[in-house]
């Protein structure tokens, strides 16, 4: 394209000076040589003018392509970077959790006795109840009732007995009935 527009510009010139410089004498084509010459010199500038759009287009065209590929890698990096981000923030937590744990460790240690025997029985009531709660949920999964749970947990079958209603109240606090 860029050599066809470089001739048809040459072509052009070349046309339009010719006849001015070779064809000084009077002769009497002279004037229909020069104007032929001058009108191919216009339309091989006319042409070469298109071509130089066209290669402009095109190269805007390619600019937008660069651009847009540019972007879409800082996007992707960005995103990558998000997400490296993300990953080490998490790992981070993950690693603080066990110094987090040791701290509540100390600290319960570091305590006053009396606060220290309130937590461990709170403590302990909890790890009763997540226990209850499991062994619940286990017998749930193969398919036992409410009645039959009671019964493996509480040993206390079913009936309107107190033992049965403090049995069942228990159960319906631990599976939030």
């Amino acid at each position: 394209m860029h050599l066809k527009m470089f001739t048809l510009s040459g072509a052009a010139l070349i046309l339009w000076l010719c006849p001015l410089t070779t064809l000084d004498k009077k002769i009497g084509w002279h004037k229909a040589m020069q104007g032929v010459g001058l009108c191919v010199g216009i339309a091989c500038a006319a042409e070469a003018g298109n071509i130089a759009r066209k290669l402009s287009q095109q190269s805007e065209i390619e600019a937008i392509k660069d651009r847009a590929i540019t972007a879409d890698i800082v996007d992707e990096i960005a995103t990558s970077a998000y997400v490296s981000q993300q990953q080490r923030q998490h790992e981070a937590e993950l690693m603080l959790l066990p110094a987090e744990q040791l701290e509540r460790a100390l600290e319960l240690d570091c305590d006053e006795p009396e606060h220290l025997g309130r937590s461990t029985e709170n403590k302990l009531a909890v790890n009763a109840d997540l226990e209850q709660l499991e062994r619940i949920l286990q017998l749930q999964a193969k398919g036992y009732g409410k009645a039959k749970i009671i019964l493996e947990l509480w040993g206390v079958t079913k009936g309107g007995s107190p033992k049965y209603k403090v049995a069942e109240a228990e159960y319906k606090r631990l599976v939030c009935e």
